[in-house]
């Protein structure tokens, strides 16, 4: 199977892109899904879907044409079939302090709630081979970031804090409540923990395998909108996942000659040969603007055929080159991490435990160290063309 997420900043037309593959997907005999993970759906409107047949039933799957289903996850039914304990529990802490139980069911619905219960879905048809190709549109840029990062912050809450946490609660719990002005969680909070945990067990080898799955960045012609592209792209890499190609979306056409545009037409050009020249040697997709909204079956058929002319295949692997990679060299061990774009004074990196931690501006990364290196220390490192290399050493008493 193969995962496809298109990301990009709000605006750019990434879900319009995803629905185009989707559709080619779709014609060429893979069994597709295109799920919307954005909180703000558009995808069932881009196939301009209407009447009481669409209306409200997309949170569940729903055929749209042969091999072609769509899905929006919509939180308020997720909580009633992923989160339910947690969310009462919430709920129950908020009306406490005197909030009333509708504003306190909207605060309940906590970060991260929309992401984790897209990859459940993801996971869960993953193991039950439901479909060929998966196209997740994603949210803008930043909340990408934070549904790729979930696993690997899931996986280190369970490991390090749910244990203690959970044994805690246990002990204190028939104490705490008598004198408490709010009850402390019951055990059944989390179990649910546990078992949306057991249900998302290997999704995040599943995200950062490049073989099942690719990251497409959607952009626009313009300087600010590649500044944030270049930053996806990094960011990306940093979370392990590939980024594969690159779709400039709305790229003036040959026959606008309207003199008006004569400097929007330079300027695309100046940011194309820039992005050419940027992400090479990751592919930049050219796609006109439409004479008119890109909305419903034809107009998407039309896309579709820009974006994969002479019968390419969307999902065709064109890159599986990881982000980073483990290395021995002579008596010391090395860990490479692919960060095209960024300079050494926004790098810094340290060792914790068994993990060695990337830092670019805000984001973290913490790439797991194999047994071999783990008791290891950085002792240098390099960026060179766009890899940053770092040496591990046995440390020196």
């Amino acid at each position: 199977m193969r995962i496809l997420l298109f990301s990009g900043k709000g605006g750019v037309g990434k879900t319009t892109a995803a629905a185009a593959t989707a559709v080619r997907l779709a014609q060429m005999g893979a069994r597709t899904l295109v799920m919307s993970v954005d909180p703000a759906h558009s995808l069932a409107d881009s196939f301009n879907l209407t009447g009481d047949l669409f209306h409200g039933k997309t949170a569940d799957p729903v055929e749209v044409r042969p091999n072609l289903t769509l899905q929006e996850v919509n939180i308020q039914k997720e909580i009633r079939r992923h989160w339910a304990e947690i969310s009462s529990y919430v709920v129950s802490v908020l009306r406490t302090t005197g909030i009333n139980n509708v504003e306190a069911e909207e605060l309940a619905i906590l970060p991260g709630m929309e992401e984790l219960s897209a990859m459940l879905y993801v996971n869960q048809y993953r193991r039950e081979k439901a479909f060929d190709v998966i196209l997740l549109d994603c949210a803008p840029t930043a909340e990408s970031i934070r549904f790729v990062s979930m696993p690997d912050t899931l996986d280190w809450y369970m490991k390090h804090i749910f244990p203690f946490q959970r044994s805690l609660m246990k002990a204190v719990r028939p104490i705490a409540n008598r004198v408490s002005p709010v009850e402390l969680p019951p055990d059944s909070y989390f179990r649910n923990i546990q078992g949306l945990f057991t249900k998302l067990e290997g999704i995040g080898e599943v995200l950062e395998d490049p073989k099942t799955t690719s990251v497409r960045l959607v952009t626009n012609a313009e300087q600010m909108v590649l500044r944030e592209t270049q930053r996806a792209f990094v960011y990306f890499s940093l979370h392990g996942l590939t980024v594969d190609s690159i779709v400039a979306n709305r790229i003036l056409p040959e026959s606008v000659t309207d003199p008006f545009f004569v400097k929007w037409r330079a300027s695309q050009q100046r940011v194309l040969a820039e992005m050419d020249s940027y992400f090479d040697p990751v592919s930049v997709k050219r796609v006109h603007l439409f004479d008119q909204e890109v909305l419903g079956g034809d107009q998407l058929d039309l896309m579709a055929a820009l974006l994969y002319p002479d019968g390419e295949d969307p999902a065709a692997l064109i890159r599986d080159e990881r982000p980073y990679h483990f290395e021995k060299s002579g008596e010391h061990y090395e860990v490479k991490v692919r960060l095209p774009f960024a300079t050494k004074g926004e790098i810094g990196l340290f060792k914790k435990n068994d993990e060695l931690v990337v830092e670019i501006g805000s984001l973290r990364r913490h790439i797991g160290l194999p047994t071999t290196m783990a008791s290891l220390q950085p002792a240098r490192a390099r960026l060179d063309n766009g890899v940053l290399t770092v040496v591990l050493k046995e440390e020196v008493a």
